[in-house]
C-alpha cells in the first residue's frame, strides 16, 4: 500500500528538522571539548612555557615569604609598584604578582617562589584564558552585561540535565551496564552504541554536576544583568583619615610588612591559608588577606589594618548563607579547580569521557538521520514509476 502524500510530506519535514539539529549537535561537542581542555589549561600553559614553573635551586631551598619576594622585587625594580601576590594552585606553579611599572603598564609577572626573580611576563591573552573564554562565552565580548555567548553556553544545562533524567529513565537497571562491555565487530552502529551506553553510565554524577553548575552559571548572568545579588560580603570601609598616624616629615606612618600581616591574619583567623596578598592603594587602605579554609571550594579573606595591626573586616566560612554555601561552591565544582592537579585529572578524563559520549551520539544520530533520508529519497524516486506502470497495460489492445 502506497504511503500517503500527507504522511510523505511530514517524514520529510521530520528529516529537514533533524539535520538542521546538526549544528546543535556540533554545538554541544566544542563545548564539551573545551571544557576538557580549560580544566588542565593552566597545566598545559606549564608544561609549553618554562617562566610558569616553579623551578627549585636546589633540595634546600626554602620558599620565600610574602615579604621577601616583596623585597626581592623591589630591589630588581624600585620604581615598581607592587599591587598583589598570588600563588596559583598549585605549588608548581610560580608566584603571580600584578605590578605597575614607571612606563604605567600594568603586567602579571611569573615570580619564583624561591629566588623572587621574575621568569617573564603573562601574556594578555594565553592558552588558558582562550580555552576559557571559548568554552565559557564563544569568544563573544562582554559590553553592559553577560555576552549572549554566555547564555548561549549556560542554557546547555538545561537539556542536559533533561538528557541526563531522560536516559535514567529509558535505560532500565542502568546499574547494571557498568561493567557491560563494548561489542566488537558486530558494526559501527552497535560498536558506537555500547560507547555511548557506557560513557553515558560512568559518566552520571559528573553529568549532574556539571548541568546543574551550569544552570547556575545561567542564574547569575540574570541575577546580575538586573541588578539583584545575594552575596553577604561586606564592604570594607577605608580607613579614615584621623586614624592614619603621622610620622615625623608628615606624611604617613610606616605600615607592618606582609608577614607580620599574615602573621596577624592567622592569629585572627586560624583555619585561613594565605594564598594571595593585596597591598594597599592609598594610605588609608587596608593589607588584603586571602586564601582557602577547612572547605576547600570557597575562599575566606581578611583585612588588616597596617597602623593599628587589628583585622578591621573579615569574611569567613561561618558569615556566609546556606544559599551562598551553595552558589558559591558552584564554580570550583564545574571546573574542579578546588584539589590541586589530582582533581584536575578527575575532571580532565571525565570530561573526555562526556565529550566521547557526545561524539558517539551525533555519530548514531547523523548514521540513523543519513539512512533515513536515502530511504526517502529511493522511494521518491520509485513512485512515480509504480504509479506509471498500470497506464501503460490500460491502452494495449
Amino acid at each position: 500500500m502506497a504511503k500517503s502524500p500527507k504522511k510523505s510530506k511530514s517524514k520529510l519535514w521530520f528529516l529537514v528538522h533533524s539535520w538542521l539539529a546538526l549544528p546543535i549537535w556540533f554545538f554541544v561537542l566544542i563545548v564539551c571539548f573545551t571544557g576538557m581542555l580549560a580544566v588542565v589549561s593552566q597545566e598545559i600553559v606549564w608544561l609549553a612555557n618554562p617562566d610558569v614553573r616553579a623551578s627549585k635551586p636546589d633540595g634546600a631551598t626554602q620558599r620565600l615569604s610574602f615579604q621577601q619576594v616583596f623585597d626581592a622585587l623591589h630591589q630588581a625594580e624600585p620604581d615598581m609598584a607592587i599591587n598583589s601576590i598570588s600563588q596559583p594552585d598549585g605549588s608548581h606553579f610560580a608566584l603571580r604578582v600584578d605590578v605597575t611599572r614607571a612606563d604605567g603598564s600594568s603586567p602579571t609577572l611569573y615570580v619564583n617562589p624561591y629566588t623572587g626573580v621574575i621568569q617573564g611576563k603573562m601574556p594578555d591573552f594565553n592558552f588558558e584564558a582562550f580555552t576559557r573564554a571559548l568554552h565559557g562565552w564563544w569568544l563573544v565580548p562582554f559590553t553592559s552585561g553577560f555576552s549572549w555567548g554566555w547564555y548561549m553556553v549556560s542554557l546547555l544545562g538545561l537539556p542536559m540535565l533533561a538528557s541526563l533524567v531522560t536516559g535514567l529513565v529509558v535505560y532500565k537497571k542502568f546499574w547494571k551496564g557498568f561493567f557491560k562491555p563494548v561489542r566488537l565487530g558486530q558494526g559501527a552502529r552497535i560498536f558506537w552504541g555500547d560507547v555511548h551506553r557506557l560513557a553515558g553510565v560512568w559518566s552520571i554524577w559528573f553529568i549532574a554536576v556539571i548541568s546543574i553548575t551550569s544552570i547556575w552559571f545561567l542564574i547569575r548572568a540574570i541575577l546580575f544583568d538586573n541588578q539583584i545579588t545575594i552575596s553577604s560580603e561586606p564592604i570594607v570601609p577605608v580607613i579614615a583619615r584621623e586614624q592614619v598616624p603621622q610620622s615625623s616629615d608628615g606624611g604617613p606612618a610606616p605600615r607592618i610588612d606582609l608577614d607580620e600581616a599574615a602573621r596577624i591574619a592567622g592569629l585572627a583567623i586560624p583555619s585561613l591559608d594565605i594564598t594571595s596578598v593585596s597591598l594597599p592603594a592609598t594610605a588609608y587602605s587596608h593589607i588584603e588577606m586571602g586564601g582557602r579554609g577547612w572547605y576547600p571550594l570557597m575562599f575566606q579573606s581578611a583585612s588588616v589594618n597596617p597602623y593599628t595591626r587589628a583585622v578591621d573586616s573579615q569574611f569567613l566560612l561561618s558569615d556566609r548563607s546556606a544559599l551562598e554555601f551553595v552558589t558559591e561552591s558552584m564554580r570550583p565544582l564545574h571546573t574542579g579547580d578546588f584539589g590541586g592537579l589530582v582533581i584536575k585529572l578527575v575532571w580532565f578524563f571525565f570530561g573526555l569521557v562526556l565529550t566521547l559520549m557526545v561524539f558517539s551520539g551525533l555519530l548514531i544520530w547523523t548514521k540513523r538521520t543519513a539512512q533515513a533520508t536515502a530511504a526517502a529519497l529511493k522511494r521518491s524516486e520509485r513512485g512515480p514509476r509504480v504509479a506509471a506502470e498500470p497506464s501503460r497495460l490500460e491502452v494495449q489492445p
